[in-house]
């Protein structure tokens, strides 16, 4: 009897180890990983989703099931991700909008990107591109604050809804040049750069992976580059701070996410996992060919970056007194 005694206080024993959080960290991860995705198939961030997901699953020797759930300006998948258990298999990627604009410009999300999310790691920043028609008659940004300034109001731009990057480059650029334009918005930024082709509205901020081949094309012009720096891609184009304007710098960037309480040392071995990820050759030169820079770095990291962009765009929004759809 003592024997059986001491088998079960050993089992006992055993089990609570098993089940602490301690040795589930250790263990992690012991199975699938979901990653969210607050936008639809096939898009930017859906499909660098699925490229670093691919590249960490080898890592981490674990399947990592990539979950699309897209709506409201990327809040519903961010929301989503802030509310799940914080244990390691619940990530996602975390987007410009939903984690430095949507709370100023919403004002009633129910998640806090400060406060319910844990960054773990910037996959990449990327500049966006002022582009006009081929036919327009403007040929530099001197040309289209001189003609904005001379009937306020006359000239417009598209994007792919209120509150985005194109949007937003473009009220930022308004602000520092003292101009007024009309904004167009669309359901998403093909179409807005679709309309702009056809020559419907006067210009449009696009994401630079977007609008090359567009450049290349020949079916739209470029004019200037929100990066501090020219782009080796556009060597010929100034950015917008080598003309007179350094406020109007604008990096559409992304990174991975967690939800608030999941453990530090979890975050860490996530955090080592995309950085290994972003060495990988193709992947980093399929990257830069899009006119990204590289992300990677510590959680503390993408917090600060995170944390500062959401004061500027707080700042933008309230300016323009922008409102959600």
């Amino acid at each position: 009897m003592r024997f059986i005694q001491q088998l079960l206080i050993c089992a006992l024993s055993l089990g609570a180890i098993i089940s602490s959080p301690s040795f589930a960290q250790s263990n992690y991860p012991n199975k699938p990983i979901n990653f969210i995705v607050p936008y639809g198939a096939g898009g930017g961030a859906d499909s660098r989703s699925r490229q670093i997901a691919q590249k960490m699953s080898v890592i981490l020797k674990q399947s990592i099931i990539v979950d699309n759930k897209p709506g409201a300006g990327g809040n519903i998948g961010t929301e989503f991700i802030s509310r799940a258990a914080p244990d390691g298999y619940t990530i996602g990627m975390g987007n410009f909008a939903p984690m430095a604009v949507n709370k100023t410009l919403f004002g009633n999300l129910r998640y806090d990107p400060e406060t319910d999310i844990i960054p773990i790691v910037l996959i990449e920043k990327g500049p966006l591109v002022l582009v006009v028609n081929p036919s327009s008659p403007y040929k530099t940004v001197q040309d289209i604050v001189a003609a904005a300034k001379a009937k306020p109001g006359a000239l417009t731009f598209s994007s792919g809804g209120i509150g985005g990057s194109h949007h937003l480059s473009a009220e930022l650029f308004e602000q520092n040049a003292g101009i007024e334009m009309i904004h167009v918005p669309y359901k998403s930024g093909s179409a807005g750069l679709t309309d702009l082709m056809a020559g419907n509205v006067t210009m449009m901020f696009d994401q630079m992976y977007s609008a090359m081949p567009s450049i290349k094309g020949d079916k739209i012009r470029a004019i200037a580059i929100t990066s501090k720096k020219r782009s080796p891609l556009l060597p010929n184009i100034p950015s917008f701070s080598e003309i007179g304007y350094p406020k109007v710098e604008v990096l559409n960037w992304q990174g991975l996410i967690a939800p608030k309480g999941t453990p530090k040392a979890i975050i860490d071995q996530l955090n080592a996992a995309a950085n290994e990820a972003l060495k990988d050759p193709a992947l980093r030169e399929l990257m830069l060919s899009q006119g990204n820079e590289i992300g990677g770095g510590s959680p503390a990291d993408f917090a600060a970056l995170v944390k500062s962009e959401s004061a500027k765009w707080s700042a933008v929004v309230k300016t323009a007194n922008i409102k959600p759809e």
